[in-house]
């Protein structure tokens, strides 16, 4: 959990490793990763991996409930398995990150090699989350975006910053 500034109000968000957005996970095409997520916030999460292919591991690809199990409290799971994001409640708001795949060394990319990358990972906010757990489903709009972590202009919200990519 961290206290941020969001959509103009203080919040208490989930976090990954203190991180928002969550880390990101490098790895090499071929490589096996094995990916321990241990749960210490007081709410059931799961976590879905996007884009890879996961092996006798179908069941863990869905949201909370319907295809796997959240994480329990104080409990653990692990996972050999590009984008990364919880799938239960309004956790996938900030524990979210990326996972990069990058060539074999030695390898060339498919592509002419990049002079500079950066990971950008945009989320969405919902001021009316309370309204949307009352009803069970997920809110109907955004109020506020991100771009790794950092706020953009929200309406009658004074803007301090931001993330600007040259």
């Amino acid at each position: 959990m961290k206290n941020t500034t969001h959509a103009c109000s203080n919040k208490s968000i989930v976090t990954v490793n203190g991180k928002f957005s969550g880390p990101t996970i490098y790895a090499r095409e071929g490589d096996t990763v094995l990916i321990r997520v241990i749960n210490r916030v007081k709410y059931n999460v799961s976590i879905h991996w996007h884009g890879v292919r996961q092996l006798r591991a179908g069941w863990s690809d869905g949201p909370a409930y319907i295809m796997q199990c959240p994480i329990q409290p104080g409990h653990n799971y692990d996972r050999g398995t590009l984008f990364w994001h919880a799938h239960i409640l309004w956790l996938r708001s900030t524990a979210h990150g990326a996972l990069v795949i990058l060539p074999k060394l030695g390898v060339p990319y498919p592509f002419r090699k990049p002079d500079h990358e950066s990971v950008v990972c945009k989320s969405d906010t919902e001021a009316v989350i309370n309204q949307a757990l009352k009803s069970g489903l997920a809110p109907t709009v955004s109020d506020a975006h991100t771009i790794n972590g950092h706020p953009g202009p929200v309406l009658n919200c004074p803007f301090t910053g931001g993330f600007s990519l040259n």
